[in-house]
């Protein structure tokens, strides 16, 4: 991806974030995530109806990367199902760590792509999918 256009994206998602709300109704799943060295902590709200991803909503303070990236990934896993959410996850974590992935699948996420250079970047990237992965946990055990 070309350097503009990742700073683009980045900063967009970072100043203007989507599904920043929170939500208080019980149908949501609330999950905190948080890196304990440094500022990052969000509250993701997860709405699952039926197998689907009916929404998602995060609330927090976090560094530009970790609002991004939460921001780009509850705009990604809206209205997917659950097994297209892994496979979403799957490809993120896969590019992060250098790894075969399926690049159409990522569509903005793709903006993190040299993430890896950074390597203390890469936990406030992945922050929101750790988030997303403990809201299936109890969805699943639920």
């Amino acid at each position: 991806m070309d350097q503009n256009l990742r700073r683009e994206i980045i900063l967009d998602n970072y100043t203007n974030p989507a599904n920043r709300k929170t939500i208080e109704d019980d149908a949501y799943i609330k999950v905190n995530t948080n890196n304990s060295s440094c500022i990052d902590n969000i509250d993701l709200f997860v709405k699952i109806k039926e197998g689907i991803i009916e929404d998602i909503k995060f609330t927090g303070e976090a560094c530009a990367i970790s609002t991004a990236s939460t921001s780009i990934m509850t705009k990604e896993l809206k209205g997917k199902t659950l097994e297209e959410a892994k496979m979403f996850i799957k490809d993120f974590y896969n590019m992060i760590e250098e790894e075969d992935y399926d690049r159409e699948n990522l569509n903005e996420a793709l903006a993190f792509d040299e993430i890896y250079k950074q390597a203390n970047r890469k936990t406030c990237a992945t922050l929101p999918y750790k988030g997303f992965e403990k809201a299936l946990e109890i969805f699943e055990k639920e």
